[in-house]
Protein backbone atom coordinates (compact mmCIF):
# COMPACT_ATOMS: atom_id res chain seq x y z
CA UNK A 1 0.00 0.00 0.00
CA UNK A 2 1.58 3.43 -0.80
CA UNK A 3 0.49 6.21 1.37
CA UNK A 4 0.38 9.47 0.31
CA UNK A 5 1.00 12.66 2.65
CA UNK A 6 0.66 16.16 1.93
CA UNK A 7 3.89 18.15 1.25
CA UNK A 8 4.61 21.36 2.42
CA UNK A 9 3.40 22.95 -1.30
CA UNK A 10 0.23 20.78 -0.96
CA UNK A 11 1.13 17.82 -3.41
CA UNK A 12 1.27 14.59 -2.15
CA UNK A 13 4.17 12.57 -1.69
CA UNK A 14 4.92 9.39 -1.67
CA UNK A 15 6.43 8.18 1.94
CA UNK A 16 6.33 4.46 1.81
CA UNK A 17 7.20 1.55 -0.98
CA UNK A 18 5.32 -1.44 -2.02
CA UNK A 19 7.20 -4.61 -1.44
CA UNK A 20 7.12 -7.71 -3.95
CA UNK A 21 7.83 -10.54 -1.40
CA UNK A 22 8.61 -14.12 -2.54
CA UNK A 23 9.96 -17.04 -0.93
CA UNK A 24 9.24 -20.30 -3.02
CA UNK A 25 11.17 -23.21 -2.42
CA UNK A 26 11.74 -25.67 -5.47
CA UNK A 27 13.13 -29.33 -5.55
CA UNK A 28 14.21 -29.97 -9.55
CA UNK A 29 15.06 -32.93 -10.87
CA UNK A 30 16.58 -34.45 -13.86
CA UNK A 31 18.50 -37.23 -15.19
CA UNK A 32 21.51 -37.77 -17.95
CA UNK A 33 20.53 -38.67 -21.68
CA UNK A 34 19.32 -42.20 -21.76
CA UNK A 35 19.89 -42.76 -18.04
CA UNK A 36 23.43 -43.27 -18.62
CA UNK A 37 25.73 -43.94 -15.69
CA UNK A 38 28.21 -40.67 -16.06
CA UNK A 39 28.17 -38.91 -12.80
CA UNK A 40 30.81 -41.30 -11.28
CA UNK A 41 32.58 -40.19 -7.83
CA UNK A 42 35.44 -38.65 -10.41
CA UNK A 43 32.98 -35.94 -10.92
CA UNK A 44 29.86 -35.70 -8.93
CA UNK A 45 31.32 -33.61 -6.69
CA UNK A 46 32.21 -30.83 -8.66
CA UNK A 47 29.20 -31.00 -10.91
CA UNK A 48 27.18 -30.51 -7.77
CA UNK A 49 29.11 -27.03 -6.78
CA UNK A 50 28.97 -26.13 -10.31
CA UNK A 51 25.01 -26.79 -10.23
CA UNK A 52 25.01 -24.45 -7.12
CA UNK A 53 27.11 -22.05 -8.77
CA UNK A 54 24.68 -21.61 -11.32
CA UNK A 55 21.81 -20.95 -8.95
CA UNK A 56 23.34 -18.88 -6.93
CA UNK A 57 24.48 -16.70 -10.03
CA UNK A 58 20.82 -16.67 -11.00
CA UNK A 59 20.17 -15.28 -7.55
CA UNK A 60 18.34 -18.89 -6.72
CA UNK A 61 20.11 -19.71 -3.76
CA UNK A 62 21.06 -23.25 -3.44
CA UNK A 63 19.77 -25.48 -0.44
CA UNK A 64 21.10 -28.75 -1.38
CA UNK A 65 22.64 -30.26 -4.35
CA UNK A 66 22.85 -34.14 -5.16
CA UNK A 67 21.84 -36.98 -6.74
CA UNK A 68 22.86 -39.95 -7.79
CA UNK A 69 24.81 -42.09 -11.31
CA UNK A 70 22.52 -41.04 -13.50
CA UNK A 71 20.16 -37.90 -12.21
CA UNK A 72 20.45 -34.88 -10.27
CA UNK A 73 18.13 -32.75 -7.33
CA UNK A 74 18.72 -29.12 -6.99
CA UNK A 75 16.40 -27.75 -3.89
CA UNK A 76 16.78 -23.74 -4.37
CA UNK A 77 14.59 -20.70 -3.70
CA UNK A 78 13.31 -19.81 -6.24
CA UNK A 79 14.19 -16.18 -7.16
CA UNK A 80 11.05 -13.96 -8.24
CA UNK A 81 13.62 -12.44 -11.55
CA UNK A 82 13.98 -16.00 -12.93
CA UNK A 83 11.42 -18.20 -14.63
CA UNK A 84 11.42 -22.05 -13.65
CA UNK A 85 12.16 -22.72 -17.73
CA UNK A 86 14.91 -20.48 -17.59
CA UNK A 87 17.00 -21.78 -14.10
CA UNK A 88 16.30 -24.98 -15.75
CA UNK A 89 17.96 -24.31 -19.26
CA UNK A 90 20.72 -22.38 -17.43
CA UNK A 91 21.12 -25.33 -15.21
CA UNK A 92 21.47 -27.79 -17.81
CA UNK A 93 23.39 -26.20 -20.78
CA UNK A 94 26.27 -24.60 -18.71
CA UNK A 95 26.65 -27.78 -16.50
CA UNK A 96 26.26 -29.83 -19.97
CA UNK A 97 29.26 -27.80 -21.58
CA UNK A 98 31.38 -28.08 -18.24
CA UNK A 99 31.10 -31.37 -17.93
CA UNK A 100 32.36 -32.10 -21.23
CA UNK A 101 35.94 -30.21 -20.26
CA UNK A 102 36.54 -32.95 -18.02
CA UNK A 103 37.46 -36.19 -19.98
CA UNK A 104 37.14 -38.04 -23.28
CA UNK A 105 34.52 -39.89 -21.04
CA UNK A 106 32.19 -36.79 -21.03
CA UNK A 107 32.50 -35.81 -24.61
CA UNK A 108 28.97 -37.24 -25.20
CA UNK A 109 27.38 -36.06 -21.86
CA UNK A 110 23.76 -34.91 -22.24
CA UNK A 111 20.75 -34.12 -20.08
CA UNK A 112 17.43 -35.40 -21.25
CA UNK A 113 15.40 -32.89 -22.58
CA UNK A 114 12.90 -32.99 -19.39
CA UNK A 115 12.59 -32.49 -16.27
CA UNK A 116 10.89 -32.25 -13.19
CA UNK A 117 10.11 -29.19 -10.60
CA UNK A 118 8.37 -29.68 -7.85
CA UNK A 119 7.33 -26.67 -5.18
CA UNK A 120 8.33 -27.74 -1.57
CA UNK A 121 6.77 -26.27 1.50
CA UNK A 122 9.20 -24.51 4.12
CA UNK A 123 8.43 -26.82 6.35
CA UNK A 124 9.65 -29.89 4.60
CA UNK A 125 13.01 -28.26 3.77
CA UNK A 126 15.03 -30.22 6.27
CA UNK A 127 12.89 -33.47 4.83
CA UNK A 128 14.09 -32.78 1.22
CA UNK A 129 17.64 -32.42 2.26
CA UNK A 130 17.69 -34.81 3.78
CA UNK A 131 16.12 -37.10 0.94
CA UNK A 132 18.81 -35.42 -1.50
CA UNK A 133 21.67 -35.93 1.15
CA UNK A 134 20.68 -40.17 0.95
CA UNK A 135 20.00 -40.81 -2.53
CA UNK A 136 23.01 -43.44 -2.73
CA UNK A 137 21.42 -45.68 -0.03
CA UNK A 138 18.14 -44.47 -1.28
CA UNK A 139 18.65 -46.08 -4.95
CA UNK A 140 19.67 -49.23 -3.59
CA UNK A 141 15.60 -50.25 -3.47
CA UNK A 142 14.22 -47.65 -6.04
CA UNK A 143 15.91 -46.72 -9.41
CA UNK A 144 15.63 -43.20 -11.02
CA UNK A 145 12.15 -44.05 -13.06
CA UNK A 146 10.56 -45.24 -10.08
CA UNK A 147 11.46 -42.17 -8.36
CA UNK A 148 10.46 -39.58 -10.77
CA UNK A 149 7.45 -41.60 -11.22
CA UNK A 150 6.22 -41.86 -7.35
CA UNK A 151 6.99 -37.88 -7.45
CA UNK A 152 4.48 -37.82 -10.36
CA UNK A 153 2.21 -39.24 -8.50
CA UNK A 154 2.78 -37.62 -4.97
CA UNK A 155 1.96 -34.40 -6.78
CA UNK A 156 -0.73 -35.63 -8.74
CA UNK A 157 0.86 -34.79 -12.47
CA UNK A 158 -0.97 -35.83 -15.45
CA UNK A 159 1.80 -37.23 -17.71
CA UNK A 160 2.22 -39.37 -20.77
CA UNK A 161 5.26 -41.90 -20.23
CA UNK A 162 5.87 -42.31 -23.74
CA UNK A 163 7.59 -38.70 -23.56
CA UNK A 164 9.24 -39.06 -19.90
CA UNK A 165 12.35 -40.86 -20.88
CA UNK A 166 15.09 -40.09 -23.68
Amino acid sequence: MIEMKPSPNGAKAKTTMPQSLSKVYVHITFGTKNRQNLIDDSVQDSLYEYLGGICKGLECNPVKVGGYKNHVHILCLLSRKVAQMKLLEELKKQSSKWIKTKGDRYSGFYWQDGYGIFSVNPTQIDVVTEYISNQKKHHRKMTFKEELLAFLKKYGIDYDERYLWD
